[in-house]
């Protein structure tokens, strides 16, 4: 999730067929559907896993994610060692169906109390899942990739994602008033 800026539901529906991992270099990963975990009774099919396709997205849309090198010797390593499901999805349960949330999140609930200090698991850093997600976006922005690849990467509109992650940018300004100077002095 973190190397690519997956939703959750994109994490769990990703397939080996969607992605290209060379041997070496950036890779890219196509995500074209999204199972989000709700509630069966908000379904049509009874299924905690639906595929409504990608947030705000027509159904048929794919969106390409270049992916960089450790994330695609990662996925190699993944599927070299654990094979994939029969609709060829790279993360499944011991039956073979979905990943759960409460599943996953267990998981990166151990994973944190591993790592952060008390202090840290005590905080919201990197509380839930779902900011494997927002940290790589906070990144990207604070090492100046333009917001419109950004955006598109992430699947976002800039505007949701100058509203959302804006303020995740930390120690720009001095960055900033060297540029509008240098600009002022031209």
């Amino acid at each position: 999730m973190y190397y690519a800026a997956l939703r959750p539901g994109e994490t769990v529906a990703l397939r080996k067929q969607d992605c290209h991992l060379p041997a070496t270099g950036w890779g890219r990963i196509l995500v074209d559907v999204s199972r989000p975990e709700v509630n069966v009774q908000w379904t049509d099919t009874g299924d905690a896993h639906e595929e409504p396709g990608l947030k705000h997205r027509g159904h048929d849309d794919v969106r390409p994610v270049p992916i960089p090198p450790k994330l695609v010797q990662i996925l190699r390593q993944h599927i070299e060692e654990f094979g994939v499901a029969e609709d060829g999805r790279l993360f499944r349960s011991e039956r073979g169906g979905v990943v759960a949330s409460t599943a996953y999140t267990e998981v990166w609930q151990d994973a944190r109390k591993l790592v952060l200090t008390p202090a840290q698991f005590a905080s919201p850093l990197a509380r839930r899942p779902y900011d494997l997600r927002h940290g790589p976006v906070s990144l990207w922005l604070n090492a100046g990739v333009p917001a419109p690849d950004i955006a598109e990467r992430a699947g976002h509109g800039v505007d949701v994602l100058l509203r959302v992650y804006a303020k995740c940018l930390d120690g720009h300004q001095e960055i900033a008033n060297k540029r509008i100077e240098d600009a002022l002095a031209a």
